[in-house]
């Protein structure tokens, strides 16, 4: 898929195979949204480890809201995609963090674009994975 962001295009790849959320329904049970995220990024395993620390695979609170992150109010949903830094990128590529398909979508761009470095705030917790995959780019 191509996406533009601002002035270039970026060339984001799909997850291996047609993954969406609405197969894995209800979202609001962490198994369901862990299942998703396996799924979806079955083809880079750190990713899944990530979901896991951020957000113990949780898109929505248990209000059924969209979680929030604990450290920073501005984190949102499963991959806890920063709305500071992310939101403006986002909406450019037609994407809303508050999504789960968007959110993960987003995430896959950012580890395609970053490696895992957008998450090292929380690298303690899932960086037992060898530093090629953490550091791609």
């Amino acid at each position: 898929m191509v996406l533009p962001t601002g002035d270039r295009e970026v060339t984001v790849a799909s997850a291996p195979k047609e993954v969406r959320s609405t197969d894995y329904q209800p979202i609001s049970d962490p198994k369901n949204v862990e299942r998703f995220i396996n799924d979806y990024f079955a083809d880079i395993p750190i990713m899944v480890r990530i979901a896991k620390c951020e957000s113990r695979f949780r898109q929505l609170n248990s209000s059924g809201e969209v979680l929030m992150g604990e450290e920073n109010y501005l984190d949102r949903g499963v991959m806890q995609i920063n709305l500071g830094y992310h939101a403006k990128t986002m909406a450019k590529m037609g994407l809303d963090a508050h999504d789960l398909d968007d959110n993960v979508q987003y995430a896959r761009y950012l580890y395609e674009k970053y490696g895992a470095k957008p998450w090292m705030s929380s690298s303690a917790c899932w960086a037992r994975f060898p530093s090629e995959q953490i550091a791609k780019k």
